[in-house]
């Protein structure tokens, strides 16, 4: 995410490292080659470029190495074509796109004036619960009913990755609170809909298992007797705030109802622990147990949807 001088926000988001890295060279040496007059001086500006599903920020872009830029890589940002010569022409079709964006709107003004309503994506689970009056998500819902209704026999599901600009349109729908039909035909791929639902969980600003309870649940997942490990998850599980646990029963009921179809689709508890693992929960901050972290959020998902009756059922269960 780049938020401008003048308010102005753009979202650049992709699950491949590398793609990110080259955004980022790419954007820095656009930056790079502006003329020095246009050039921000002021020693407190920071431009950041952060993951929506991460707590990494990459800062100080001035102290970065650069990287040379191979010309066959395609750049995202996109570029007037002008002719060498034509320098006034160049000019002053900058002077017109400066005035454009400076006179833009910060997105915070919108959303004060009422135009920008409060969004579904990349907003706390709870508030998306108030604002709808439910105990779940609208979305998620309608998500998981969708996947239920067409996807349950398709390979790979939930692993397979769908359009990522189709993805994007089906966000931006749903945050324009615009009436939505995920069996209208642009959506007829159900790995758009799986990949939005990630995506939703992925950009919650606090995973759906709490940062407070992380710690807890990777305790929990190591303990060595199993009946003790499973009083345990479901203990914590429990301990959640109510939206939280509404959301995570019906997100793992549906999941069980994939994984009983792994026959077909051949998407087991762990296939489903390897994708929701590291979308569910993480630490607040990243430490240097990455690796391990990941292993025990994968064990975690598994466990849960192995043992959903017992986690989730009843105390007579």
């Amino acid at each position: 995410q780049i938020t401008t001088v003048s308010g102005n926000e753009f979202l650049f988001q992709s699950d491949i490292d590398f793609l990110i890295l080259d955004w980022f060279h790419a954007i820095k040496n656009a930056i790079d080659r502006l003329p020095k007059e246009q050039r921000i001086t002021s020693r407190n500006l920071e431009f950041k470029l952060r993951r929506s599903s991460s707590i990494e920020l990459l800062n100080n872009l001035d102290t970065e190495s650069k990287e040379p830029k191979p010309e066959h890589r395609k750049s995202l940002i996109f570029r007037l074509n002008y002719s060498a010569s034509d320098t006034n022409d160049r000019n002053r079709i900058k002077s017109r796109l400066k005035k454009f964006i400076s006179r833009r709107p910060s997105l915070k003004t919108l959303q004060e004036k009422g135009l920008i309503k409060d969004q579904i994506f990349g907003s706390h689970l709870h508030s998306v619960c108030e604002h709808e009056k439910s105990a779940v998500p609208q979305f998620v819902r309608l998500c998981i009913e969708a996947v239920e209704k067409r996807g349950l026999d398709v390979d790979g599901i939930y692993r397979v990755s769908g359009n990522l600009a189709t993805i994007q349109k089906l966000r931006f729908v749903v945050n324009q609170e615009e009436k939505l039909n995920l069996d209208d035909s642009q959506w007829e791929d159900i790995h758009v809909v799986t990949g939005a639902l990630k995506m939703f969980f992925r950009e919650l600003p606090e995973p759906l298992f709490p940062y407070s309870l992380f710690e807890q649940f990777v305790e929990a997942i190591k303990i060595q007797d199993n009946a003790t490990r499973i009083k345990s998850i479901r203990s914590l599980v429990k301990k959640l705030p109510r939206p939280n646990y509404d959301t995570m029963k019906i997100l793992f009921g549906h999941l069980q109802k994939i994984a009983a179809k792994e026959s077909v689709n051949l998407m087991s508890t762990q296939s489903l622990g390897i994708v929701f693992g590291p979308t569910l929960l993480r630490p607040e901050k990243e430490t240097g147990n990455m690796a391990v972290h990941m292993l025990y959020q994968n064990q975690i998902v598994e466990l849960m949807l192995s043992e959903y009756s017992k986690i989730f059922g009843s105390e007579e269960d």
